[in-house]
């Protein structure tokens, strides 16, 4: 699949370069883009089939991995059963197995989250006491016991049989509350959670607008009594996300959890969040599809206009702007934002439109005139993002609905866990945290409009200008 990837990506990048080359196409540069367009549409026919394929193991491994599921809860079940019955929790640990005893205590809705702790550094405080006595912290054990009885969490078990604890939820929820913030990419996109690791989303299958192409195939008429008329059906395709592993590891010195139960907390959440926050809106951008999301740049539906005729290498125009503002699809209009590398501020603060009285800033600032904490070009926000492209190159500047890509994560959102055990000669404690998801755009290629040959889509960029 990655060789099929970069190939596709190849042929594009060649069909881009001859199409936005200067002058009229001679008969041989015609000949080589039909090649190229054969190649391209041969190339996509088998990475779809390899899709395909992919979704098909995915559905069958799904079904495997809920029949597991099934016998594990069942396990768990029992094994709760014989807790509640003897007041003893059971788990196998490095050497002999564990054995503590679990007070009565009654339900209490408030360790829910955080399993009775008062922050993150008092329970890896617990996690390292345990690793030295070899016995479950009593209050981590308790509180767990509590949370399963008052929500009914599904947590399963509280200790590994490597001897890494579960993380309470809401400790672990602290990590990715940035990447969910309103300002980050993720919360731009459609978000489904899902139980599986996989997931079919029917979808409309229009690439045009055309009479008789509208919702891939419907067509209405206007009639007179008793005339017939030809029945048509929307066409209905597929779009199959795969889930893919995001995790996050890092280790923290036992005297950083001793002397700061306060700072490992703040510590961990910053950094890991940082990470996965950057990961998840790389890929949003500059994804490939293979083993992680498809981002902006490689997507079948991006669209990119030309640069201008003699126009300087990195550099970006009016016209640049006006175009591209042309290519996005209207309904996307009141939803899309800039995305921006930051080499490319220069060239919006002294960008206008018209010649004396008559000529209108294009860019404005945040503040000031525009009474808004964003940057705007026609109305919409301009976010700097370290994902795009660095100036004169695809992917500098992008227009983007977020609206109309799909994210599908699973459901329970991330799974966190600490231990002792990995770098116990070290005198460090590891954590580790683990996130699913996939995203991909609703759209499968852009859209021919009613009326006019230019191509309209939720993402637009601008060709390379070298």
């Amino acid at each position: 699949m990655d060789k099929l990837l970069k190939v596709k990506a190849e042929l594009d990048a060649k069909i881009r370069t001859l199409l936005t080359s200067d002058g009229v196409l001679t008969a041989d540069q015609k000949a080589e883009h039909e090649r190229l367009r054969v190649e391209l549409a041969d190339c996509k026919v088998r990475i779809a089939t390899i899709k395909e394929l992919d979704a098909q193991a995915a559905d069958e491994k799904a079904d495997a991995d809920a029949e597991t599921a099934r016998v594990e809860a069942a396990r768990i079940s029992a094994e709760r059963a014989n807790r509640n019955s003897g007041n003893r929790l059971t788990s196998a640990g490095s050497g002999a197995a564990i054995v503590a005893t679990v007070p009565a205590t009654p339900k209490d809705p408030k360790v829910i989250g955080t399993f009775g702790y008062g922050n993150f550094g008092q329970f890896a405080l617990d996690v390292r006491q345990a690793a030295i006595s070899k016995r479950p912290p009593e209050r981590f054990i308790r509180g767990f016991e509590m949370a399963e009885q008052a929500a009914a969490t599904g947590m399963g078990e509280a200790v590994g049989s490597d001897g890494g604890f579960f993380v309470p939820p809401d400790f672990a929820a602290a990590i990715f509350a940035r990447v969910y913030d309103t300002d980050g990419l993720l919360a731009r996109t459609d978000i489904y959670n899902i139980a599986r690791n996989s997931i079919v989303f029917p979808r409309i299958d229009e690439t045009s607008r055309a009479t008789g192409s509208r919702a891939g195939g419907v067509q209405a008429y206007w009639v007179d009594e008793a005339d017939s008329v030809t029945a048509t059906k929307p066409k209905v395709g597929r779009l199959t996300m795969n889930l893919h592993k995001l995790m996050a590891f890092g280790r923290s010195t036992d005297e950083l959890i001793e002397d700061s139960p306060v700072a490992i907390e703040q510590f961990l959440t910053k950094h890991f969040s940082d990470e996965i926050n950057f990961l998840v809106g790389n890929s949003l951008v500059n994804g490939t599809g293979a083993g992680q999301p498809l981002g902006i740049l490689n997507a079948d539906c991006t669209v990119s206009v030309s640069k201008e005729t003699g126009q300087s290498a990195a550099t970006i125009n009016a016209t640049n702007i006006l175009k591209m503002w042309s290519r996005m699809w209207s309904r996307s209009r009141t939803n899309a934002v800039w995305l921006i590398n930051q080499d490319v501020e220069p060239q919006l603060y002294s960008m206008q439109i018209g010649t004396g009285v008559a000529n209108q800033v294009v860019y404005m600032p945040p503040g000031g005139l525009s009474s808004s904490p964003y940057a705007t070009l026609m109305g919409r926000p301009v976010l700097p993002v370290e994902f795009c492209s660095t100036l004169g190159t695809v992917g500098d500047i992008i227009l983007w609905d977020g609206s109309q890509w799909v994210t599908a994560v699973k459901g329970g959102g991330p799974k966190s866990a600490v231990s002792m055990h990995l770098y116990f000669d070290t005198d460090e404690m590891a954590f580790r945290t683990t996130y699913r998801l996939d995203s991909q755009p609703w759209w499968s290629s852009p859209l021919t409009p009613f009326k006019g040959t230019n191509t309209q889509s939720p993402a637009v960029t601008l060709a390379t200008r070298a």
